[in-house]
């Protein structure tokens, strides 16, 4: 039997970072996790997509844009595979350095199933040997979630995909139908159609990244439908089918049907927490009705000593914000100073190509609060250096506080605007105003001009528009 001051259950982005920090903190740190260091972000997620983006990103260029640059060449040849080959190797380095992480900060690493026997207790299942017993003062739930399906969709992996299937096969699709049009539906509809895979992309809401303001969603549906991806908003799936071609999807709108027939079908329409059988029931702890479990803005459970983060919470499913939240619980249970998580104003990014990044209130979230606003937007087409990457479509909106200038959120639509939207939420932060931001020199020509423009626009005052 070991003794602990915290076990971490759960490695993903949420999990080690806590259990690092917690460490630093001077407690004798353990963590567990029954599969991988580095979760579902470092292995089947955020890391190994973004390099099959990059791929696809040169695919693209290589299959549509090469009369642009003045390139040419006889007998492209696209090796999809190579590509899923590389962003394994990309998680495998980074896997590789949590696991350096966890030695250097001395924390003591279980790889099996882990079970809350107690209040003070986890024991640990190996896939071989002996269960092994943790005594310890505080646990951390970081189990994050699972992609959720109806039972009728059954997911075999080789007709009807989860994400993990989609980002671990070799084999590129003829065709297929991606059923939800959220971040992955979003990416992979990127991925695929730049290598020349007939998409058809699905979505029950009325528009493409339903979450984001709708004015970036038509947007992007307008980039999608340029580049020939098939978009399907406000239709339901009704059946899934598979068949000796693949697959026949049924979707209806206002009680009409069509049927879509495709190699495959991604379902990527949400995620359940991976909360149920690892004893939280046992001790006490309080899940809501989805089966999230509820935590205080400190990560407290309403146990004592035991804590949660990350998508097992059910706050925001987001990696940083996973990330953000295993700091705060470990500097709370070292009773150090921590500063709630306001979950509206953290920021968010979708890297299909253009790339979508927000924050904050959407306009019409803004206007249903109450507030009076002023909206400044400057457009990608206008900047010098968007039109040296070839990249001039988008545009950033700012949404402010009419009153007191105050930021309320920011909507972006374009190149690598992932990059640029922490400026904003600094700004948003130190309680910062679109002319401060306006008065803030940008070095020329970059991407990030465009935030002093849209800035200068909240008040008409844009240079070169």
């Amino acid at each position: 039997m070991e003794n602990y001051d915290v076990v971490v259950i759960g490695a993903g982005p949420g999990g080690y970072v806590c259990a690092i920090r917690a460490s630093q903190n001077g407690l004798k740190t353990a963590i567990i996790d029954k599969q991988w260091l580095g979760g579902v972000c470092l292995n089947v997620g955020c890391i190994p997509s973004k390099a099959l983006l990059k791929n696809a990103d040169l695919a693209h260029t290589l299959r549509k844009r090469t009369k642009e640059f003045g390139i040419s060449f006889d007998n492209l040849n696209l090796d999809y595979a190579a590509a899923v080959k590389r962003s394994r190797k990309v998680s495998q380095r980074l896997t590789r350095g949590v696991s350096f992480l966890m030695k250097k900060n001395n924390i003591d690493v279980y790889m099996g199933a882990a079970h809350i026997t107690g209040k003070n207790q986890v024991t640990v299942h190996p896939e071989e040997g002996n269960d092994e017993i943790l005594d310890t003062k505080n646990i951390i739930v970081a189990t994050g979630a699972y992609s959720s399906a109806p039972s009728a969709w059954e997911q075999d992996g080789k007709h009807i995909l989860s994400y993990q299937d989609a980002i671990l096969q070799e084999h590129l699709p003829e065709s297929v139908v991606i059923i939800g049009a959220g971040a992955i539906g979003a990416e992979f509809s990127t991925i695929w159609n730049a290598y020349g895979t007939k998409v058809s992309l699905v979505e029950m809401l009325p528009n493409v990244l339903p979450l984001e303001d709708e004015e970036i969603s038509k947007e992007l549906a307008k980039a999608f439908k340029k580049k020939g991806i098939e978009i399907f908003t406000n239709h339901k799936v009704e059946t899934i089918e598979t068949n000796a071609n693949g697959v026949s999807v049924t979707i209806s709108n206002n009680g009409e049907e069509k049927t879509i027939e495709a190699e495959q079908a991604l379902v990527a329409i949400g995620f359940r927490p991976n909360s149920s059988g690892i004893g939280l029931e046992d001790v006490g702890v309080a899940l809501n009705e989805r089966g999230f479990v509820n935590v205080d803005d400190r990560q407290a459970t309403n146990v004592p000593g035991i804590w949660a983060i990350g998508d097992v919470t059910g706050k925001l499913l987001l990696a940083h914000v996973a990330s953000t939240q295993g700091i705060l619980c470990a500097d709370a249970m070292a009773n150090k100073e921590t500063h709630p998580i306001n979950y509206q104003m953290v920021p968010s990014a979708t890297f299909c190509q253009p790339q979508v990044a927000s924050f904050g209130m959407t306009e019409v979230e803004a206007k249903e609060a109450g507030y009076e606003i002023k909206v400044g937007r400057f457009f990608f087409q206008a900047n010098g250096k968007a039109l040296g990457l070839a990249e001039g479509n988008g545009f950033v909106k700012l949404i402010t506080d009419a009153k007191y200038g105050e930021l309320l959120g920011a909507h972006l639509i374009g190149p690598e605007v992932s990059e640029l939207l922490p400026e904003l939420t600094l700004a948003q932060r130190m309680e910062m105003t679109a002319e401060d931001i306006a008065h803030n020199i940008h070095t020329h020509p970059t991407l990030s001009e465009v935030l002093m423009e849209a800035a200068a626009a909240v008040d008409g005052k844009a240079i070169h528009m």
